[in-house]
């Protein structure tokens, strides 16, 4: 038997507080779960700083990323038999949502920020490279991950393929929602996934929905819309955020300082500071790797990097208020100056930060990041996109929501000695305009 045919002699269960069981049937799937870079995933957590506001949001890429899978073997169980689904795809499909996520750094996207990376880049040299996913991949055929690396960056022919793993109704939304809601103990995220599942119907290049599961889909867009802003860009988090993102920068210019010695060496990064990541560095960098670090450099010499690091590891976060930089920059600029008078430095401790979110998209053809719609499958067999039939979805479509914060340490503010600079400051924070009701 070929191994890209090859069965476990015992199905494998995972238990799974979402969707109660992950099944595994296909060797090649159990192998992939086993090798060290998906093992890798059980250390880089789903939502990064979240656990700041959330107490519960400790689970990992790896739990999502099975999360993922589970959803296409579903509906790929669902498919079969459909006209336009090509069973010949199958493997390639669980493959591709299994490891979408490989290549996810430690805290994700706020480690994506700093260092300019791209996970998506390093789950296709993942994919690609030396490694044990490759040759798993490359037994199942020649050119076979080469595949699964296309699925994911969105450029496989079948792009029926590809909508089960990226569109605006897809696996990964679909997990991830959940499962983020489970473990963050919020309601929001949560939808009748099995009833979008009975309604998803495989036509030509991407899935569609029956139109009699409209209101399915209704809830789960809405369901994004909360979770993005009730969890994912909750400003406590943001602001752990900001301090991570503000120790790696200290990090990095204090090695690039040629008379600062570190009393430990920050060897795993040494790389990310140079911008000449290897693969095999990438993937030695995991969060604990980085605590551990963040740790001990709570012993620096140097004030900033110890104090940024001690806030993050104890949770003294700073403060917030909104802010809107169209109309108070000035109000920034002269906070900027009074910080610097008052010897703190506003590029690590007077920071604006700003969160966006599209929740829902029509085609626009062109544009940057098209999205395509989401298409309601009518009983005439006619295609209508969700927007044109449904009023919620239309109430939100197109319309791109912007929060802008602005963090600082409170505490430094009140050890300032000027009385003077002190009260300015606070005066701004705190009396004008809508720099106010601090946080």
């Amino acid at each position: 038997m070929a191994y890209k045919d090859e069965q476990l002699n015992e199905e494998k269960v995972f238990k799974d507080p979402v969707h109660r069981y992950v099944h595994v049937k296909d060797r090649v799937i159990w192998d992939l779960i086993a090798t060290p870079e998906f093992q890798r995933l059980r250390r880089i957590k789903q939502l990064g700083t979240t656990n700041y506001t959330f107490h519960g949001a400790e689970h990992s890429r790896f739990n999502h990323s099975l999360g993922v899978y589970e959803i296409v073997r579903r509906i790929i169980y669902n498919f079969q038999d459909r006209p336009h689904w090509n069973n010949d795809e199958r493997l390639l499909c669980l493959c591709a949502a299994l490891l979408h996520d490989l290549g996810h750094g430690p805290f994700s996207h706020s480690f994506e920020k700093v260092f300019k990376l791209d996970h998506e880049y390093f789950t296709q040299a993942i994919i690609l490279g030396d490694t044990y996913i490759n040759k798993i991949l490359e037994r199942v055929a020649s050119g076979f991950a080469q595949k699964v690396a296309d699925v994911i960056a969105k450029t496989y022919e079948d792009k029926l393929v590809v909508s089960l793993i990226s569109s605006q109704i897809d696996a990964d939304r679909m997990d991830y929602l959940q499962r983020d809601a489970y473990f963050t103990g919020v309601s929001y995220g949560h939808f009748d996934m099995e009833r979008i599942l009975r309604v998803m119907r495989p036509i030509e290049d991407q899935v569609v929905i029956k139109s009699t599961g409209m209101h399915a889909v209704e809830d789960y867009i809405m369901s994004r819309y909360q979770m993005y802003w009730q969890v994912y860009f909750h400003p406590v988090t943001r602001s752990a955020e900001v301090i991570l993102s503000k120790i790696l920068h200290r990090a990095k210019y204090l090695y690039e300082t040629n008379d600062f010695k570190f009393k430990l060496k920050p060897t795993h990064f040494i790389s990310f500071f140079k911008g000449k990541v290897a693969l095999d560095e990438y993937l030695k960098l995991d969060e604990s790797i980085v605590h551990y670090y963040f740790q001990l450099w709570q012993e620096e010499d140097d004030s900033i990097l110890r104090d940024l690091c001690e806030r993050f590891m104890n949770r003294r976060l700073f403060k917030y208020v909104e802010f809107n930089p169209n109309l108070q920059m000035n109000e920034w600029m002269e906070l900027y100056r009074l910080f610097q008078k008052a010897n703190i430095d506003p590029e690590y401790y007077l920071v604006v930060d700003s969160s966006s979110d599209l929740p829902y998209d029509f085609y626009r053809p062109g544009e940057e990041e098209e999205r395509l719609p989401i298409h309601l499958l009518m009983p005439n067999n006619e295609l209508k996109e969700l927007s044109r039939h449904s009023d919620i979805v239309e109430s939100i479509s197109g319309r791109k929501r912007t929060d802008h914060k602005l963090y600082f340490p409170n505490d430094l503010l009140n050890d300032i000695k000027d009385e003077n600079i002190k009260n300015r400051i606070k005066a701004i924070l705190y009396g004008r305009g809508e720099i106010k009701n601090v946080k």
